[in-house]
This record gives structure tokens, sequence and C-alpha cells, in this order.
């Protein structure tokens, strides 16, 4: 298990902490209203069907306040390959390590599922290059690379980690 931040507590997502969740990814800037609508829409997937849906939630707390968000699930028709669906960090606590603490607990929950490779996939837009490093400094490498996937000069980024 990843070490964790000061008084982080990772816990699996409840419907109370939904709203906290959609504002969380409304204030990054980062996503479309077409993009938080299936945000919403996996939410309420994986609360509806828990621990045996195809959707696994996660939120950060700090003080009893949501600070983060993860999503992640195995891939269809694969074996051992997950994905992170969706990482979100409250924009004033970002840059103190919620985000890689997110990641390294899902990759600990994927391991002991038997996960092998988790995949995730972002923009390849110059306002998501810090997403990109990111994902660079917690080991994914970039896998593949769809030219104007999102929107004319938007590339689709697939990054990859083995566990």
């Amino acid at each position: 298990m990843p070490s964790k931040p000061v008084k982080i507590k990772i816990r699996r997502a409840r419907l109370r902490d939904k709203p906290s969740v959609m504002l969380m990814l409304r204030e990054t800037n980062h996503f479309r209203p077409n993009e938080l609508k299936v945000a919403e829409e996996v939410f309420d997937d994986s609360i509806a069907k828990g621990q045996k849906g195809d959707y696994q939630s996660f939120v950060a707390q700090k003080k009893n306040s949501t600070i983060g968000w993860i999503c992640f699930g195995p891939t269809p028709c694969t074996i051992g390959t997950f994905d992170i669906y969706w990482i979100a960090v409250n924009p004033e606590n970002q840059n103190c390590g919620i985000g890689s603490f997110l990641m390294q607990y899902a990759a600990s929950v994927i391991k002991k599922q038997n996960g092998r490779m988790i995949v995730v996939d972002t923009s390849g837009s110059q306002r998501y290059l810090l997403v990109r490093r990111f994902y660079r400094k917690l080991g994914y490498c970039i896998a593949a690379r769809l030219r104007d996937f999102y929107a004319d000069g938007d590339d689709k980024i697939i990054c990859v980690k083995y566990i």
C-alpha cells in the first residue's frame, strides 16, 4: 500500500460525495459539458453497482471534505488490463500529492484484482501538458497517439503502466 499524505483518507465513494465530485470536475476547467455528463453517469453507475460494477470510485477526504476522486475498472474484453477513467483533485488541493496518492491507491487495488496493466487516456493539447507530466512522473509511458481524436489539433494520448 502506498504511503499516504498527512490527514488524507481514501474511501469508496458514496452518493453524498456526488455534489463535491461534480463541482471539483467543473472547477478544474479541464472538462467540456459533454464530458461532465459522462463523469456523472459513471459516478452514478459506480454507486448503484458498488464493488460488483465495472466502475470503482474512491474519494480522497481531508477533514470530512471530499477533495479528490478516482474512478477505474477492468477494461472490457481483456485479462488483467484496467482503465483509469477519471481522476480529479480540487484545485485548491492540487500539487500536494493527493493525485499521486489516488493513482497509487488505485494501482494497489488493481494489483489485488490481478491487474497487470493500467491504461489512462488524456489530451495531447498544450493545456494538458501538466497532466501528461503527472502521468510520466508516476511511471506511465505514452503507448499511442491518435491524431485529431478529440478535435482538430487535439490528439488522444494513451499512457500505460505495467504493474
